[in-house]
């Protein structure tokens, strides 16, 4: 593995006061470099900061410094940088797959996928993609889903599944976990469609585990699916492939709920809380059942209320217990 001799990354006001400070305090020789702000040198590594707020380090030392002093002292965070030399498993080809709706009442479930390789995580170092969740404004959402499809060399595969499929699967599914499953196959068999526009070809497909059994999305695999490594782990959003995915789904999710709000002249809140139970309860009154399968799951005890009818008494989940063998 080549040591890494040059590393460039952003810096606010902030940072670079800060990082000159140290360049000061820690006998760099300052020199005048075009268009820079200040640049310090040593025997071992160049620090040049420009004018249009970007750093670049090059040299012997660039590791070292990256990670014992840009990382902690002045960014205060690790970036994709020397990390991704002591891990090259951060820059491997992949396919991230996420979901977005699986607690919403109203609207459909999305599923996304998104493949990345080196050039496409480079591409993204400072663009801010994050899981979703942790993003609250709809309208980054559709930003950075724009900048996720735009990317050169992503590869994308969204499969929504609207509320009347979604209430006829889970008739016949009866578990959610295994709607999830089928929806994530399904991702993964569409993106290993396109394979022959992935460059290099994955080496695994990420996502969350949702299931307490990872075999629930082992199984779902399709033909195409299984020729490829699967890896569930839980906060699997920490990974930037899945990440992506998890803002294409959501993108697709508030996309189309807004869509359902303009057919049918409301505004359908997110998640399952009380306001959720009032509008509802309000579409209930004014469309009946057969529309309310239409825009919502009806699985959801929020169903039942709205109807007016019984909720059956909710179970306490306890973990199963283990049957000891007798001695002897």
């Amino acid at each position: 593995m080549k040591p890494l001799t040059s590393y460039t990354c952003k810096l606010n006001d902030a940072q670079a006061a800060s990082l000159e400070a140290y360049l000061r305090a820690h006998d760099f020789e300052f020199r005048t470099v075009p268009y820079a702000r200040y640049a310090g040198a040593r025997k071992d590594l160049n620090a040049v900061f420009y004018a249009s707020g970007k750093l670049v380090l090059q040299g012997k030392g660039t590791a070292e410094f990256l990670e014992f002093v840009l990382e902690p002292q002045i960014l205060q965070e690790a970036r994709l940088g020397y990390e991704a030399v002591l891990n090259p498993e951060l820059l491997a080809p992949r396919l991230g797959v996420d979901e977005s709706g699986k607690g919403d009442f109203f609207g459909p479930l999305c599923v996304a996928g998104v493949y990345v390789n080196e050039k496409v995580i480079h591409a993204w170092q400072d663009a801010g993609i994050r899981d979703s969740k942790n993003i609250s404004s709809d309208k980054r959402i559709r930003e950075l889903a724009e900048l996720i499809r735009k990317t050169p060399g992503c590869v994308t595969s969204v499969v929504p599944i609207g509320n009347l499929a979604y209430n006829r699967l889970y008739a016949k599914m009866h578990s959610v976990n295994t709607l999830l499953a089928w929806g994530h196959a399904r991702v993964i068999e569409n993106l290993m469609g396109q394979k022959t526009q992935m460059n290099p070809p994955p080496v695994r497909a990420i996502s969350d585990q949702f299931a307490a059994n990872k075999e629930t999305v082992a199984q779902a695999l399709m033909r195409e699916g299984r020729a490829i490594e699967l890896v569930q782990r839980h906060k699997a959003e920490e990974d930037i492939a899945v990440a992506a995915a998890s803002i294409l789904a959501r993108h697709e999710f508030v996309t189309r709920l807004a869509a359902l709000g303009r057919d049918y002249e409301m505004t359908f809140p997110k998640g399952a809380s009380a306001e959720v139970d009032r509008v509802a309860a309000q579409f209930y009154a004014k469309f009946g059942a057969e529309k309310l399968t239409s825009v919502a799951k009806m699985h959801f005890r929020t169903a039942l209320r709205a109807q007016g009818l019984p909720e059956p008494p909710k179970t306490e989940w306890r973990k199963p217990k283990k049957v000891s063998k007798s001695a002897g």
